[in-house]
Order: C-alpha cells, then sequence, then structure tokens
C-alpha cells in the first residue's frame, strides 16, 4: 500500500534514509546527518509518501515541483528503498504511483536532476517508466567505490507539447 506519510512514519523512513545516504552510493547528501536534519532534507515542500506492507514501510518516495515560480510546471521526484526489499518492485511501484501523482496534479512533465549514472538498476527502471535521459553532467557524482561518475538529468513529458 502506498500512502501520504505522516510525522509518525519519519521512525520508519530515518533508517532507510540513513542507510542509503551513507552508502554513498545514490545521493549527493552529506553523510553524518542527523535524524531531524535528514527529516528536513526529505520533508519540507515536498509530498513524501510510504509504501507500507503488513505495516513495515519498505520505501518512501518525495515529490513536488522542480523548481518555483516559473519553473513550478515540471516536477521531480526522490525515491529510497529499504535494503532489506531492493529487488521486490517497491521502486517501480513508488515509481509508477510518482508519476500518476504528478499527472494528477497537473504538472507537464516530470525531470528528474541527478541520477547517478552507475545507479544502473534505477536508470533502467526509470527508462523503462517513459524517462529519457536529456544530458549527463561528467564526473559531477563522488562515488566512494567508483570515483568520479556523470549525473543524468532525466525527464517524462506528461503533456504532448513537451513530447
Amino acid at each position: 500500500m502506498i500512502r501520504d506519510a505522516t510525522d509518525k512514519d519519519w521512525p520508519a523512513i530515518w533508517p532507510i534514509f540513513h542507510t542509503v545516504v551513507e552508502e554513498g552510493e545514490t545521493y549527493a547528501y552529506p553523510s553524518g546527518l542527523t535524524s531531524e536534519e535528514a527529516r528536513e532534507l526529505w520533508t519540507a515542500g515536498a509530498h513524501v509518501v510510504v509504501l507500507e506492507e503488513d505495516g513495515v514501510v519498505l520505501g518512501t518516495a518525495r515529490m513536488g515541483p522542480n523548481r518555483p515560480g516559473s519553473g513550478s510546471h515540471i516536477g521531480t521526484a526522490s525515491f529510497m528503498v529499504a535494503d532489506a526489499a531492493r529487488g521486490r518492485g517497491v521502486g517501480r511501484r513508488l515509481g509508477e504511483h510518482c508519476v500518476a501523482w504528478h499527472r494528477e496534479a497537473g504538472f507537464r512533465g516530470i525531470q528528474f536532476n541527478a541520477v547517478v549514472e552507475t545507479n544502473t538498476a534505477a536508470v533502467r527502471l526509470w527508462q523503462e517508466l517513459g524517462f529519457t535521459i536529456v544530458g549527463t553532467v561528467p564526473g559531477a557524482f563522488r562515488s566512494p567505490t567508483q570515483g568520479y561518475v556523470g549525473l543524468h538529468v532525466m525527464f517524462l513529458p506528461l503533456d504532448r507539447d513537451l513530447d
């Protein structure tokens, strides 16, 4: 079940966030964040959801406008999946939910600003959901295992005028 996150969900989201960020392979958030610092980064100004099965939060997503003002018609989103739930379709379900949410909210497209090119599972998933790589910033991400790798900008038009 995917549902809106509540304040009571943060204790379940925090270990997911902490693990993903400390791995250092997919997000440019700084390591060593406190729970409250992470909560502010993940929840501020965003619509946050969790995917829950049998009372256990397996993943979370945050979504909303990519930029304020004149850029607010294009959405963006970020996703984190619990380590134990990876490979079980949690990211796909959250991604599909994100696309539907942006459509229903009237966004004209969705832009992912920084998909790490070595995160091949995510790149493949977003491409399967219709996103294309519109550019790559070479060496823009410092992976602890791969060194400097590129960041893809990916885009999904939701309005036919943007195809």
